[in-house]
């Protein structure tokens, strides 16, 4: 086992062997390092095929176009590319923009920056489970309404939400509909063929390839019309310009390929463990799981330690690199904007940790978990009696 034991799987993975290999011959003088753009020598002529390739990779795991996928820095850009470019491009009226209370806070600042600029926004509430009935988005639906933008899974509790139906709705409507799915994407299948998505963004870290490069599934036919948001060199069809930075695109086209031979198996292994995590800690303490006990990926775990301080628990537990919520928000001093809205109080939201497992996450490292969790617990509550 490596110490200290990664559990925090949902903040980021680490680069697959077979990725990283992939990768470096994109980097050195003898590989293949040109500039895709440049189109006068066979440098860029291999480094363009090399990008297509990857893009080709990243559509078979959805089941989309090769053209329909953009690249761009990660998930954070191609939710403010999606949102801010659909937004930028209807502006010619007050416009009313429909999202949930749990979001990603890269959707969530995204449009409050809006908000301030003049647009209409409704922020939808989940259930105590932290799933948002589609009810409640049709409820809220105005006749101004032009975009719709829901998570497909939560990074905090690993919920899945409705998409089929939150899609449904929006197109009876002709209402865009974008959907976060950076935390979806390789852990449940996704067809966009079969739902009907405008707009898609994920990242290239939670899938266990390189930081820097996310992509944004941008539906062809019907045409999706958005302002680009970087301008330049007109690289990605105008929508995103900069050089692409190849190697990253690579690594990211590798980890796609790999998860659409893979996906299934790897979320089978995670599942037991998951099943085992929960059962060891449930055995000997007092908690809530945070979430849907159906409907949620294998690999996220919220869980609330009824009586314990998260923080305190986080540090004593030296051995365990965990976190208790989102990364983007770890430095923060408030309480997960995720769990309020699902009705946990501030000092139950103190007491929560998240924990996430992965591909290289083992048995012994389950079990190591499971004892250092509950020893440490109990040292906990025997010291606080006096």
């Amino acid at each position: 086992m490596k110490f200290p034991i990664y559990l925090d799987y949902a903040s980021t993975t680490p680069v697959d062997q077979r990725v990283y290999e992939e990768m470096i011959k994109y980097l050195k003088y003898d590989g293949i390092f040109g500039n895709p753009s440049s189109r006068s020598h066979i440098y860029g002529w291999k480094a363009e095929q090399a990008v297509e390739k990857s893009r080709k990779n990243i559509s078979n795991l959805i089941n989309s176009d090769a053209r329909e996928i953009i690249f761009t820095s990660g998930a954070t850009e191609s939710n403010n590319l999606a949102i801010k470019g659909s937004i930028n491009f209807n502006k010619t009226e007050k416009l009313h923009v429909i999202s949930g209370e749990t979001e990603h806070i890269s959707v969530l600042d995204t449009l409050y920056n809006l908000q301030e600029n003049g647009i209409e926004l409704t922020l939808l509430s989940p259930n105590k489970n932290g799933i948002i009935h589609p009810k409640r988005l049709e409820e809220k639906i105005k006749k101004n309404t032009v975009l719709v933008s829901l998570m497909h899974v939560n990074n905090e509790t690993g919920i899945i939400q409705d998409i089929e139906s939150f899609c449904k709705i929006c197109k009876s409507r002709k209402i865009l509909f974008h959907v976060d799915a950076t935390q979806s994407i390789g852990k449940i299948p996704i067809d966009v063929s079969l739902i009907p998505i405008d707009l898609m963004s994920f990242s290239s870290h939670k899938i266990y390839g390189p930081k820097g490069v996310g992509a944004l599934f941008l539906r062809r036919k019907p045409p999706i019309y958005f302002k680009a948001q970087i301008h330049g060199g007109g690289q990605e069809k105008n929508f995103r310009s900069g050089t692409l930075p190849v190697h990253q695109i690579v690594g990211m086209g590798k980890a796609c390929a790999i998860l659409k031979d893979e996906m299934n198996l790897e979320n089978k292994k995670i599942k037991l463990l998951r099943d085992k995590f929960l059962s060891g800690i449930k055995e000997k303490n007092n908690i809530l799981l945070n979430g849907d006990p159906i409907n949620n990926i294998p690999n996220i775990l919220n869980i609330t330690f009824l009586g314990i301080d998260s923080k305190t628990l986080i540090i004593l537990l030296k051995d365990l690199a965990i976190s208790s919520g989102s990364a983007c928000s770890s430095e923060k001093e408030n309480s997960s904007h995720v769990l309020k809205a699902m009705g946990l109080n501030h000092f139950l939201s103190k007491s929560s940790i998240r924990f996430s497992i992965g591909r290289f996450t083992s048995k012994e490292d389950i079990s190591f978990a499971i004892n250092q969790i509950n020893n440490t617990i109990k040292i906990l509550k025997e010291n606080s009696k006096y």
